[in-house]
């Protein structure tokens, strides 16, 4: 069927472009072909973008004992992609550059340019570095909201020590998120994206830019591509951009509500016949939330006329909103659907935050354990979610994880935690049946 299908199609596009087209075309109707070689390709919109896909290098001094003349050695290497020609200005992610001293940057003519870090998000894995150099190439940039799933799309990159390379797949998902980051809304794509690809570019069939390849899920242990790349979308992405180019840093708002994920289990406890959405598990009195109406219980669908799929979705909107942005969202509470308005706040620098039912504290959203968490009868504290870069996630505190004690002090209720946290990031968490020890401060 499937070479029945190519070879009609072969038919069709013949008819269309003849011996006497241009090279190149493309119609509403057909792939593009080009007529001079007799192949389907797209190589005329990719190749406009393709001298703007660069190779990062990092360098750092490795641990210990030094000269003081030690010169920095190359510690990493991803991806990146100029945006900006004019400005010099290229994206990478966070993690390519992350610990690094000297940034050099390696362009498709053979050129070496060293780079200045301008600033990174580390909530969404993205960089911005800058060059001081003639003669470059930029990608042109679309709204990732224009995509659809089944769209082609095209990954660049510098692949486990290949010169560039470009592979095919198409958009598998969109908007997917529980990955780990507080900001998740990720492309999910099958162009096999390796180590390498870090930081470079997903471009649409015309070779525009549409995310940066960030991450893949693997169950090889060796961290091979398995059909499962995420990429960070323009929607995200050009939000972080501007606010680097422009402040040094990100800037976040918040609505002063914690957020869990609606479960099966979940979902059965409250009589519900779905599984999508974000449960209200606590909010802060006079915050965006509490004014807007919203209760602990009530469970969040659609956000800025978006679906919400679980407590990333939710995140993924409020995260690119900058203090003062209103939003609108949609909930349910007792069967019945409600749309409500909200304003955006400054986010609090306060390191720990106690609710009248949840804790906020080093970036991890905490409440008591109850009977449709599944964790048995024994007491603790259960993590319901984990802001991407946080002091908590950079020391490994997933969702899910169950705190026990603090310093060794056995802890409770949430008064007790968020005392205890005052003195001490000394924690013990149950994990799938083991017993992990976590040491979280604000300078993690």
């Amino acid at each position: 069927m499937k070479r029945a299908a190519f070879l009609a199609g072969t038919a069709i596009a013949l008819t269309l472009f003849g011996a006497g087209a241009a090279s190149a075309q493309s119609g509403p109707s057909s792939l593009p072909f080009d007529a001079r070689r007799g192949v389907f390709t797209f190589a005329a919109g990719l190749e406009r973008s393709l001298p703007a896909v660069v190779q990062v290098t990092t360098l750092g001094v490795s641990a210990g004992p030094t000269t003081g003349e030690t010169e920095p050695t190359p510690t990493g290497s991803g991806s990146g992609v100029i945006i900006d020609a004019a400005a010099g200005i290229i994206v990478t992610n966070n993690h390519v550059i992350e610990g690094g001293q000297k940034f050099r940057v390696d362009m498709t003519d053979g050129r070496l340019v060293d780079a200045v870090l301008l600033g990174a998000d580390k909530a969404t894995d993205v960089a911005v570095l800058q060059i001081q150099a003639t003669g470059l190439s930029q990608v042109e940039t679309v709204d990732s909201d224009t995509l659809r799933t089944g769209d082609l799309a095209f990954a660049v990159g510098y692949p486990l020590g290949l010169d560039q390379t470009l592979t095919m797949g198409v958009i598998s998902g969109l908007g997917r998120s529980g990955m780990g980051d507080a900001v998740e809304d990720y492309i999910q794509t099958d162009a096999a994206v390796n180590s390498g690809n870090s930081g470079g570019p997903l471009l649409d069939s015309r070779g525009r830019l549409i995310g940066i390849n960030t991450s893949i899920l693997s169950g090889d242990m060796g961290g091979g591509n398995d059909g499962i790349a995420f990429a960070v979308p323009t929607r995200i992405l050009m939000f972080v951009v501007d606010q680097i180019r422009a402040n040094g840093s990100v800037t976040r708002g918040v609505i002063g509500a914690t957020l869990g994920s609606l479960t099966a289990e979940r979902a059965v406890e409250r009589g519900l016949g779905f599984v999508r959405g974000a449960i209200v598990e606590d909010v802060v009195p006079g915050s965006p939330a509490d004014r807007a109406g919203l209760r602990t219980g009530d469970v969040i669908t659609r956000i800025q006329n978006r679906p919400v799929a679980n407590a990333g979705s939710v995140q993924a909107t409020v995260g690119i909103a900058p203090p003062g942005t209103a939003l609108t969202l949609v909930y349910l509470r007792d069967g019945q659907s409600t749309t409500a308005q909200m304003t955006v706040e400054t986010e609090s620098t306060a390191a720990v935050q106690l609710g009248s039912s949840a804790l906020q504290a080093y970036g991890a959203n905490i409440r008591a354990l109850t009977a449709a968490d599944g964790k048995g009868d024994e007491p603790g504290l259960i993590v319901v979610a984990v802001e991407g870069g946080s002091p908590a996630a950079q020391q490994d505190l997933r969702a899910g994880d169950v705190i026990t004690a603090v310093a060794g002090e056995s802890v409770t209720s949430l008064a007790d935690l968020a005392a205890a946290l005052g003195n001490s990031g000394a924690l013990t968490v149950r994990r799938d049946g083991e017993v992990v020890e976590l040491s979280i401060t604000p300078g993690s």
